[in-house]
């Protein structure tokens, strides 16, 4: 196993795992509790909760995901893969691998799988064959269903429906090894709301930051739910991402206190990472000839609604919110050489600039 509290293993891996214990019940290994899994990046020894055999041609095993510290909601999620071999007529592979149960399938382009698959991402695909392809039979095909009891309802927690992955959850991992939310294994996860609205010729996209954007936009806007991007904390990096993909122009809309990091040049928005907030709402207050006074209570505010209230009281809240929009705006034309319509919002949904950049 990975050996800190930071890294755990992909579901590709427990997926890979259940399968090698599955065939090598079948082909006789007696009491299976562990077994070794060849991963891109590692050899890792992976725990069985359970492993049976049902026939002279037929096992399944079970195992789950140990926790570590990253907020996964497969994390302790039973993974279960059934083994059955039958005679070689022709197939191109001695591997053949299909989901079951709780495994999501595609119902969207702009994946890695094609529409009508199931949610079983390339590598892990080719970590199941390549850990069973050598012990299968001469002359024998290892059928492998992947399956997962609880997918279907764990993959309303995740980006999966909004993807067009419906039914269930995915089988994951690039490296076999699962790392913190700030990894690259969770920017790719999130960038792929891109590549879906690209493939499905989706335009006019509206990005968020989170699932309260989302309801708000959906709310306020003239949109679809397939319009709208999560970017997450990662503002810097799924702007970035778009651009690469050819897309210059788009709305940028959420609550400011989330929004407002972007005008002081912060593009990751993780709290821990970098805040600012109140720093920035001063700053921009002061360009609008707010008192030293009242700069104070905005300094000492805890949260942005705090502050916007004494900004509505003085009767300057939409002037410094058009201009902390046109920071977010400029600071993004000079970073990512994009253009974008900022829309500040409160919590409610209310706009809190005007000074729409189309």
């Amino acid at each position: 196993m990975t050996n800190d509290n930071y890294t755990g293993v992909t579901t590709g891996t427990i997926a890979t795992a259940c399968s090698l214990a599955a065939l090598d019940a079948i082909l006789g290994a007696p009491d299976i509790v562990c077994v070794r899994v060849e991963t891109p990046k590692d050899v890792l020894d992976i725990l069985i909760d359970e492993c049976k055999t049902i026939s002279q041609n037929k096992a399944y095993a079970v195992a789950h995901k140990n926790p570590y510290n990253d907020p996964d909601v497969t994390v302790n999620l039973d993974i279960v893969a059934a083994v059955e071999l039958f005679d070689r007529t022709g197939e191109k592979s001695n591997v053949v691998i299909t989901g079951g149960e709780g495994v999501g399938i595609i119902t969207k382009p702009g994946l890695q799988i094609p529409i009508g698959d199931y949610a079983i991402n390339p590598v892990p695909q080719s970590m199941i064959v390549k850990n069973l392809s050598d012990k299968v039979p001469e002359g024998k095909v290892a059928k492998i269903s992947i399956s997962i009891p609880k997918g279907k309802e764990i993959a309303k927690k995740t980006m999966n429906p909004k993807l067009g992955i419906v039914g269930g959850i995915s089988i994951l991992g690039t490296t076999g090894i699962a790392r913190s939310m700030s990894s690259e294994a969770y920017k790719n996860s999130i960038v792929t709301q891109i590549d879906v609205a690209i493939a499905s010729n989706i335009s006019d996209l509206v990005f968020v930051p989170g699932n309260i954007g989302e309801k708000l936009a959906l709310k306020q806007l003239n949109i679809t739910g397939e319009q709208v991007i999560q970017t997450g904390n990662f503002v810097g990096f799924m702007f970035e991402e778009a651009v690469k993909r050819g897309i210059t122009k788009f709305i940028y809309f959420g609550h400011i206190g989330k929004l407002i990091k972007v005008a002081g040049g912060i593009f990751d928005t993780k709290h821990a990472v970098a805040d600012g907030r109140r720093e920035i709402m001063v700053t921009h207050a002061a360009l609008c000839g707010v008192d030293k006074q009242n700069l104070q209570k905005l300094f000492d505010s805890k949260t942005t609604d705090d502050m916007m209230s004494i900004l509505d009281e003085l009767g300057v809240s939409l002037e410094v919110s058009n201009s902390i929009a046109l920071a977010i705006h400029d600071r993004c034309m000079q970073r990512f050489d994009l253009d974008l319509t900022v829309i500040l919002v409160d919590m409610e949904g209310n706009y809190l600039n005007n000074n729409f950049i189309i």
